[in-house]
């Protein structure tokens, strides 16, 4: 029954969230030229050709792999009212088992930020993975300077857990992490340290 598989699509107030297809490379690759020094200091460094038709069909079938193989969701923000692309939001490195857990990565392009679409897409998600995808743990990295991230994180019920020894390169170099994660049932109350 190959491709009967019901496709996963999240609808949130003004978007639809889901997995990226080969025809939205143009306006993908648009977006990120768009918002590259808005992004990348919050982001490893950019390859050679990650804007190129090639590293995005690259990205379709891992998309694809990974949220039938279920390792990771990782989904475009598509606004309803006119189908523009906003950004991405991925669950990756899913893990079942002791831990169903997941973790949390997103970007949203320069001209849609501040606008309360992340906070609406992390909302979605980690509403589907906690309900749809029996995920108890989803986990979010950010650098500490990184302040919309941090707060669009605490406004979605994210927890501060600590920091993150050299965690990942960012703009080539190693960086530090605050750590921060949402539990389904979470009682912890609001936590200030960090």
């Amino acid at each position: 029954m190959l491709g009967l598989r019901r496709k996963v699509r999240i609808e949130t107030e003004r978007m639809t969230l889901r997995l990226p297809a080969h025809s939205d490379w143009r306006d993908w690759a648009a977006l990120r030229a768009e918002s590259a020094t808005f992004l990348t200091p919050w982001e490893p460094v950019w390859s050679s050709d990650h804007l190129s038709r090639k590293a995005f069909t690259n990205r379709v079938y891992w998309a694809a792999r990974a949220e039938s193989q279920g390792t990771a969701l990782p989904v475009l923000l598509i606004r309803r009212e006119d189908q523009a692309l906003l950004g991405a939001i991925t669950l990756d490195n899913i893990r079942r088992g002791p831990a169903q857990s997941g973790t949390l990565g997103y970007w949203i392009g320069r001209p849609h930020a501040r606008q309360g679409y992340m906070r609406e897409a992390i909302l979605g998600i980690v509403h589907h993975a906690f309900t749809t995808m029996d995920v108890s743990r989803i986990e979010a990295a950010c650098l500490p300077e990184n302040a919309a991230s941090r707060g669009v994180l605490e406004k979605c019920g994210f927890k501060y857990e600590g920091v993150a020894q050299s965690y990942l390169q960012i703009a080539g170099r190693w960086r530090n992490h605050v750590l921060y994660a949402n539990l389904r049932g979470d009682r912890r109350g609001r936590t200030d340290a960090g």
